[in-house]
Parts: structure tokens; C-alpha cells; sequence
């Protein structure tokens, strides 16, 4: 389990280094969603299997609005990949400042730490995510509804400003 949890975590942090150094859209909403998926597969190897859940379908129904905004935005017809040079120069500096800000930790790390919470079965009764699932829905309700409206005005907001050239907000001058 931590060799799996290895692997979630690096691609976590290449994906986030490949989503800082690219200035494409494109590309970057394909890495954030990469990213998302790493990390729920975090989450799910801690034990938050549900919260992992919630999250990674809320977060890709929003990155979906940030894409159309972005690629109604962004009208290049070569758009720059992972492969050109300034991003390629770019992802090897934050690879580097990466590795640094590593080995300056390197003492407080240890593996033991990394282990899931259903190893741990026999010291808890439930699972780790369900007094969190209780907890978000009693007293977190109002939360959860506040949320849900920002998320919705956030896409009418978007479909307003991409709407078209002769009555959006987002046209030709």
C-alpha cells in the first residue's frame, strides 16, 4: 500500500509541475483533472472513500466551466505543448525547486506515516469518511447549500460572458 500511495503522490506533484509550467489551457485543464484523480486516489488510500468520491465528481463538473471559459477565451490554432522549450524549461526549474524543497524536509518524512486507515481496523468501528459524511450533512448543511448556489451562478456566469459576438460581454470591439 505505500508503494501505491508512492505513486499517487509523485504523479499528484508532476501533475501539478506540469500544470504551473504549461500556459496553454488546453493542456492545463487535462492536467488538472489528472491531478484530481491523483488525489482522490489519495484520499481513497487514507480511507476517505466517499469524500474522494464527492470530491473528484464536484471538481470536475467545475473544471468543465473553467475549460469552456478558458477555450473560449484562449483562440490560438497551436497552442503550446509539454514538448516545446519554454515549457519544458520551465517544468525542469519546478521539478528542481521541487527536489529542493525535498531534501530540506527529507528529516520529517517517514513511510510509516503513509499507511491507510483500514490497516488500522482494529482500533476504529467505522469507517474513516462516515462521521465526516454525519458530520458535513448536520452541521454543514448550510455550507454544502451556499456552495451548491455559488456553483451554479459561477456557470451562469460563464455561459454569459462565452454566450456570443453580438450580445456577450466576451466580443469583438
Amino acid at each position: 500500500m505505500a508503494y501505491v500511495m508512492f505513486l499517487f503522490l509523485f504523479g499528484l506533484v508532476l501533475g501539478l509541475v506540469a500544470v504551473a509550467s504549461n500556459p496553454s489551457p488546453y493542456f492545463a485543464a487535462l492536467g488538472l483533472v489528472a491531478v484530481a484523480g491523483l488525489g482522490c486516489g489519495v484520499l481513497v488510500g487514507h480511507g476517505g472513500s466517499f469524500l474522494s468520491l464527492v470530491l473528484f465528481l464536484i471538481y470536475l463538473g467545475g473544471m468543465l466551466v473553467v475549460f469552456a471559459y478558458s477555450a473560449a477565451l484562449a483562440a490560438e490554432p497551436y497552442p503550446e505543448s509539454w514538448g516545446s522549450r519554454p515549457v519544458a524549461v520551465s517544468m525542469v526549474v519546478y521539478v528542481a525547486g521541487v527536489i529542493l524543497a525535498s531534501i530540506a524536509h527529507w528529516g520529517g518524512w517517514y513511510e510509516a506515516s503513509w499507511v491507510s486507515v483500514d490497516e488500522l481496523g482494529e482500533l476504529s468501528v467505522f469507517r474513516a469518511d462516515m462521521g465526516g459524511v454525519a458530520l458535513m450533512y448536520s452541521l454543514g448543511g448550510g455550507m454544502l447549500v451556499i456552495s451548491a448556489w455559488v456553483l451554479l451562478l459561477t456557470l451562469f456566469v460563464v455561459l454569459e460572458l462565452t454566450r456570443g459576438l453580438s450580445r456577450g460581454s466576451v466580443r469583438a470591439v
